[in-house]
């Protein structure tokens, strides 16, 4: 088979390659889950020089446990689980994991903020991008566990039942934990609003 077919084989083709040994298979894998990965990692661990030796641990167990993979999801959620627990280990060795982030269930849903997608012109864009770089920092001010279902509901665009397959976390709990990341980034934003900041 050509690389450039790879592209073209199912999860269950992949993992049957890369438990047979082809390494073209898993560097597919790598670069299909790569952003995933980063973007979880970097939710949760606000310490960019530990993405690098994160990502390669989260691979590194991703490879050695492939024989165990049950396909019961697909390989990008499984692989993202692995990165959540890791993240989520690497929080509990540190000590960083704060205790609010274990709250009861609630389950109102809440939009984030209103997009201005739809919204034409450069000037109109220009403030589109400043409103994502105000909204990014100050998703950096929320707990690292809300901070990365934000991040895997709203950018990663994840069903609830897959965050809750990477997080295992019930679905009301992740419910929960958006409606307070939401609510915090909105009083956030309009108190940055309100003192003119915005």
């Amino acid at each position: 088979m050509k690389p450039s077919d790879l592209h073209l084989l199912s999860d269950l083709q992949l993992v049957d390659r890369i438990l047979g040994g082809d390494s073209q298979a898993f560097r597919l894998v790598v670069q299909r889950t790569e952003r995933l990965v980063a973007q979880i990692v970097g939710k949760m661990i606000t310490r960019k020089e530990d993405h690098p030796d994160l990502a390669q641990e989260i691979y590194l167990k991703a490879y050695r446990s492939l024989g165990g993979f049950r396909f019961q999801a697909r390989l990008s959620t499984w692989i993202a689980q692995i990165s959540y627990n890791t993240c989520f280990d690497y929080l509990r060795k540190k000590k960083l994991v704060l205790a609010g982030d274990l709250l009861e269930n609630q389950e109102e849903e809440h939009p984030l903020l209103p997009s201005a997608a739809d919204e034409g012109g450069i000037e109109k864009m220009m403030a589109q991008k400043d409103r994502a770089t105000l909204l990014e920092s100050c998703m950096q001010e929320l707990p690292p566990v809300q901070r990365t279902l934000v991040s895997l509901y709203h950018q990663q665009e994840l069903s609830y039942a897959e965050i809750c397959t990477i997080t295992n976390l019930p679905e009301g709990t992740v419910k929960n934990y958006l409606f307070r990341a939401r609510r915090q980034l909105q009083t956030r934003l309009l108190h940055l609003y309100k003192k003119g900041d915005l």
